[in-house]
């Protein structure tokens, strides 16, 4: 349903629900109420006073929720010149990297040329709850100013976004800023969880502490994604580029892992004991050395598609100490978070893996590592579910794998022969104009294509491994029509952004509602 109700109505929604304190009476509210309608109350919105100063510019995709304004900046380090001054920013780039997110992290918006519901600036924007609006394809910048056509700014100038509709303007936009503490919202979504709870579970993908802590305050029952690769970024993004760029077996190698060892294990310290004892499924490394080495990248480790490279498992078997590596931080860690008197609950997930011997070797290392563990916190072993080849061979994958977690921006690349970070800019959205697409798959799961292949995995999985949990930690875990899907599909738990955990929880009792019916 389309969001024409308010905070007036869903106060009053609530209330009368109360007033009658049946469960039934609590179903119909948890019913009525348009995620959209949520969505729209946790962020910033732009304000429905009509405004002369503020004219539109471009358009690109709506990656990330949220209005924002502030002045253009062109890079990171503009970014935080601008901030130490008192200024609000916005940050206007062809597309972001790991080494762009300190300045990401300071700014109001973000706006890039490149990239879709899946770029890496789209991912980590909707994390931080930043609004952003991304693949403004006719968007062009030069050193000191950008232009769409004849439409012309300067950087330092007052831009404006609305990071749900795909809109920037010039101008300063006046914002209605989101309502924070909404006891009637908390009631409702309380309903929500009471039907969904002993159904299907909602998860956070998160990897700071800080993120942790709000995901626990919207309602996260754990963590389904704790990239690891978001620890090395910033300021410690040379500390990852050392060890790729190190010879195998060398001193520097043994050096670089140390310092990574060491961080990483006070990371991952912060995150478990901040969500104990409630699950955190920890992804080893996953970096596509584009994103990691950047313009430095020597010709040795240069790829055509690196997307489709040396990431993930296929990294790590070349490099054996780095999963190992990770994997005596996360024994630390677990150590750590016991001596503060806190129960970890941790799972181990092994990205990319496209051939059930790859997760032998891998969990052949982890295992050996981790048998100095006390068996009640030694970590489960599964694996993303994210390349073609892997749901086709879910049967035997899940003899080795204790759990499944559907990687589903990469999956949905892969079944499509799509690129996450080019074709939504170009192509998807003259498709869906067309009626050649219903939506866009990085948004809603394709049902027929990339939704058949999640339901055959699941059932090949569970026919080999009757246990086996089904997990979903891409963006789409935080889609409300994927949501439907999804559980209906038979997952265990979803796993989506902090900021659109209320959103989820939501959705996952109106699906469950939906079944029942």
């Amino acid at each position: 349903m389309e969001n024409e109700h308010t905070l007036d109505w869903l106060i009053a929604l609530v209330e009368n629900a109360k007033s009658i304190n049946t469960e039934e009476a609590k179903k119909n509210a948890v019913a009525s109420v348009a995620t959209s309608l949520v969505e729209s109350l946790m962020h910033n919105a732009a304000s429905t006073e009509p405004s002369t100063e503020l004219k539109l510019f471009g358009k690109g995709i709506p990656a990330s929720p949220g209005a924002a304004t502030g002045v253009v900046c062109f890079s990171s380090d503009s970014v935080l010149d601008a901030t130490d001054e008192g200024k609000k920013v916005i940050l206007v780039c062809h597309e972001t990297s790991p080494a762009d997110e300190i300045g990401m992290r300071m700014a109001e918006g973000i706006v890039t040329v490149r990239g879709g519901m899946a770029s890496h600036a789209a991912v980590v924007a909707r994390g931080w709850g930043i609004p952003a609006v991304v693949g403004v394809s006719d968007l062009e910048i030069s050193e000191t100013e950008i232009k769409i056509g004849e439409n012309r700014l300067e950087e330092g100038a007052y831009i404006s976004l609305d990071g749900s509709t795909g809109e920037v303007f010039s101008g300063e936009m006046k914002l209605r800023e989101s309502s924070e503490e909404i006891p009637e919202l908390k009631i409702l979504l309380d309903w929500a969880d009471e039907i969904r709870s002993e159904h299907i579970k909602v998860r956070a993908n998160s990897d700071t502490r800080e993120d942790t802590e709000r995901a626990l305050s919207f309602g996260a029952e754990g963590i389904g994604l704790c990239r690891t690769e978001h620890m090395f970024m910033g300021d410690r993004l040379p500390l990852i580029q050392r060890f790729i760029l190190a010879g195998e077996e060398s001193e520097e190698e043994k050096e670089s892992l140390n310092e990574l060892m060491n961080a990483q294990r006070l990371d991952l310290s912060e995150v478990i004991s901040a969500m104990a004892p409630n699950p955190v499924t920890v992804r080893l490394l996953d970096a596509p050395l584009h994103e990691f080495l950047g313009e430095e990248t020597p010709d040795e480790w240069l790829e055509h598609n690196p997307m489709l490279g040396t990431r993930g498992v296929r990294l790590a078997i070349l490099r054996e100490q780095l999963y190992r590596m990770q994997t005596r931080a996360l024994i630390g860690a677990i150590s750590d978070v016991r001596e503060m008197g806190k129960k970890p609950n941790v799972d181990i997930m092994v990205p990319l893996v496209s051939e059930v011997s790859e997760l032998d070797l891998v969990r052949s290392w982890i295992e050996e590592e981790v048998a100095s563990v006390e068996e009640e916190l030694r970590p489960s072993i599964g694996t993303m579910i994210e390349t073609p080849r892997a749901a086709i061979t879910a049967e035997q994958i899940a003899k080795s794998a204790d759990f499944f977690s559907f990687g589903t921006n990469d999956l949905t690349q892969l079944v499509f022969g799509f690129s996450r970070d080019d074709i939504e800019s170009r192509v998807i959205g003259m498709y869906v104009n067309e009626g050649i697409l219903s939506a866009n798959p990085f948004e809603t799961l394709d049902v027929l294509g990339v939704g058949d292949v999640i339901k055959q995995a699941i059932s090949k999985g569970r026919k080999a491994n009757p246990g086996l949990e089904i997990g979903v930690c891409g963006e789409h875990g935080g889609d409300p029509t994927s949501i439907q899907f999804l559980f209906q599909a038979g997952v265990n738990y979803i796993s989506c952004s902090p900021f659109r955990i209320p959103i989820a929880r939501l959705a996952a009792a109106q699906a469950v509602l939906s079944s029942s019916n």
